[in-house]
């Protein structure tokens, strides 16, 4: 690591950033939705993608807002238990060059993840990968029910990180970096825009040598 007294430190959103695991979390989602004996439309890629980013909660006031709310955080929790099983087993879709790009970061940084899923989705994308070599923590909204402000401020304080990026995808990723105090690099090949002057990559290769460029 450079500069041994200045940690410095990338934190990553995951969908639309490290991944893109939409059509695979819809087909677990149908899957569980038919088991439960409901009859609904199946869940698609495009409904996935809408509430990408979301917090859990919201997710369900979306997808099963016609249920009672006891019961659609209840179909929510079946959805997101097998969404990690089926991951598990089947990953989803890596954008070009991840794990190229994940090693050369790798040499310079530490490496962080902070999402706002369910707890277990970070886990069986590391898992599915083999990436857990190239991340020192990860956290979550499933673990703590906490925004994701909160959550990447909570992470770059325990790891005592002294200068970091947050790299992410949408507004929502962009506000809570805001909030968390970091800086921000917009993924821009993902699922979002960002309505603020900021660092940008069009593909997630160009991160080494856009950090040369501006990480000090």
């Amino acid at each position: 690591m450079e500069n041994k007294s200045v940690k410095k430190g990338l934190i990553f959103d995951m969908d639309g950033t490290l991944w893109d695991s939409a059509e695979n979390v819809a087909t677990s989602w149908t899957e569980t939705i038919t088991k439960k004996g409901y009859n609904r439309p199946e869940i698609t890629k495009e409904d996935i993608m809408s509430v990408m980013g979301k917090t859990m909660n919201v997710i369900a006031d979306i997808l099963f807002a016609d249920l009672p709310e006891e019961e659609r955080y209840q179909l929510l929790d079946e959805c997101g238990k097998n969404e990690n099983a089926y991951l598990v087993k089947h990953g989803g879709n890596l954008y070009p060059e991840l794990e190229e790009t994940l090693k050369k970061l790798k040499e310079k940084y530490h490496l962080y993840i902070v999402s706002n899923c369910q707890a277990g989705y970070i886990e069986a994308f590391l898992d599915f990968y083999g990436f857990g070599k190239y991340f020192e923590d990860i956290e979550c909204y499933g673990n703590n029910l906490k925004q994701k402000g909160f959550n990447i401020k909570l992470l770059a304080e325990r790891n005592n990180l002294s200068d970091a990026y947050y790299i992410g995808d949408t507004q929502g990723d962009y506000d809570a970096t805001m909030e968390a105090g970091l800086k921000f690099i917009h993924a821009k090949y993902g699922f979002g825009t960002i309505n603020a002057e900021v660092p940008e990559l069009n593909s997630f290769k160009e991160l080494p040598q856009l950090l040369k460029e501006i990480f000090f």
